[in-house]
């Protein structure tokens, strides 16, 4: 509950992010994984383990709860093997998912592009193997090559797109990944349309500056967001993110941007006229029943909950 609408943004945007102990086992996660690859591909081996990282929205910093799952990039020196899986990806994904067989997780599968492992409580930890590009396929390219899902390869660099959203964050005075978070939120609440990386994209590409009233921001990116569809990878490996979209796909995103847009611009002009409770309602229609409704909280005045 929240008696402003900017003081409702302000609870909602701190339950979206992952808590501290969330952070913790994402952490511990990571370094788990890093050490039964590390004890199964070590320096003596044919494909001894480079780095292991977290990657994606957790790497970012626009990673929502709940906390699902998270993405784990390994890194193998492929000088010795690179023959042995040039020509079947699908080959080294069996590799990784085969040594990990034997340790305390719940099941361990591949899943398209990565081995996925399930723990008994999230989140679950999905690992991308990666062999450097530069000396493969791709001369003198900087990035990465990874399992295709149907036994060919994807060029990319995670690294890339980090430093990228770092630096377009700092352009946009830090408001840029709070934002992302509320529109992922919103992304989820509305059929999932959007990928994830896709929708970051979208939302850095559509603004030129950013000021802290996130109301007018999240009404902004609905208004001209149809237009920014078809962004490009910055790391220019994977080139127009909107190029496997259907027609059918695109026309439904722009119709629930377009549905979204009328939604905010009611809630921002019931806010402008004093009504809080009516721009509350149309911010829940976009956010989801975990956005604050109208009211003081059980000591009366506004409480952030804390995170559980």
């Amino acid at each position: 509950m929240a008696l402003t609408v900017a003081q409702a943004f302000t609870e909602f945007a701190a339950k979206l992010k992952p808590t501290a102990n969330q952070e913790g086992t994402i952490g511990a996660r990571r370094e788990a994984v890093a050490g039964f690859l590390n004890a199964a591909y070590p320096p003596e081996s044919s494909m001894p383990l480079i780095e292991a990282t977290v990657i994606g929205s957790a790497a970012r910093k626009t990673l929502i709860r709940p906390v699902d799952d998270i993405d784990v990039f390994a890194i193998f020196d492929d000088s010795q093997v690179w023959s042995q899986y040039s020509h079947n990806s699908q080959q080294l994904l069996y590799r990784v998912r085969e040594a990990l067989d034997g340790y305390n997780v719940k099941t361990v599968g591949s899943r398209g592009q990565a081995v996925r492992l399930f723990y008994t409580e999230g989140p679950h930890v999905d690992i991308t193997p990666a062999f450097p590009l530069y000396n493969r396929i791709f001369r003198n390219q900087e990035g990465y090559v990874i399992p295709s899902g149907d036994g060919n390869w994807l060029r990319t660099d995670p690294y890339e797109h980090h430093n990228f959203m770092v630096q377009r964050n700092k352009e946009l005075d830090n408001h840029l990944k709070p934002l992302i978070r509320l529109l992922k939120r919103w992304n989820r609440e509305h059929s999932s349309r959007l990928k994830s990386f896709h929708l970051e994209m979208i939302v850095q590409a559509t603004f030129t500056g950013l000021g802290s009233n996130s109301r007018e921001s999240v009404a902004a990116f609905f208004n001209w967001a149809g237009g920014k569809l078809s962004v490009n990878d910055p790391a220019g490996h994977s080139g127009n993110l909107a190029a496997t979209l259907t027609s059918g796909q695109v026309q439904n995103i722009k119709q629930s941007f377009t549905n979204a847009a009328d939604h905010a611009r009611r809630a921002n002009e019931a806010e402008t006229i004093g009504d809080a409770t009516e721009s509350m309602r149309q911010w829940r229609i976009i956010f989801g029943d975990e956005f604050p409704g109208y009211g003081p909280s059980p000591t009366g005045r506004l409480r952030l909950k804390a995170p559980s």
